[in-house]
């Protein structure tokens, strides 16, 4: 939810700056979908590789090497937030974030079933760790509507 509320929160920006500076670029959803996402992949990718073990928690345990998988969806987050800047590569990234948003979703269904804290910090409270899972399809569709549409 919190990365939902990041993702309009910059996307809004970027089109109110728009607006403001007559800028016909961020006058375009697409392109303030498109850069919104980016930031924030990148942004969590970083948080990832910052502190791995704040998240390896998430990991179910029958996953391999929690920090490691950690460390290379952080990495997987900026290559794919990075490449959804470049047109040549944009759609590549595209797919590759979508991919990585249901190979993480493990993680998500682990953290609501046992009753985890979000990441973050942010509540362990079930209505918000099974909430966190109605938003997957959201970011893939965001995903879709800022790169493939």
């Amino acid at each position: 939810m919190a990365f939902f509320l990041g993702l309009l929160s910059m996307g809004a920006l970027l089109y109110a700056i728009g607006w403001l500076t007559q800028t016909p670029y961020l006058l375009n959803t697409h392109h303030d979908a498109l850069l919104a996402t980016a930031f924030m992949f990148v942004l969590v990718g970083l948080l990832h590789l910052r502190k791995p073990e704040q998240l390896t928690y998430m990991v179910p345990t029958f996953m391999p090497n929690a920090r490691l998988l950690v460390l290379l969806s952080g990495g997987a987050e900026i290559i794919g937030g990075i490449g959804l800047l470049f047109p040549a590569t944009s759609v590549w990234a595209a797919w590759e974030l979508i991919i990585l948003l249901v190979a993480l979703f493990p993680a998500n269904i682990n953290v609501a079933v046992h009753h985890l804290p979000a990441p973050g910090g942010l509540p362990a409270k079930p209505w918000y760790t099974w909430s966190r899972l109605l938003f997957q399809p959201l970011y893939i569709l965001w995903i879709w509507y800022a790169a493939l549409v």
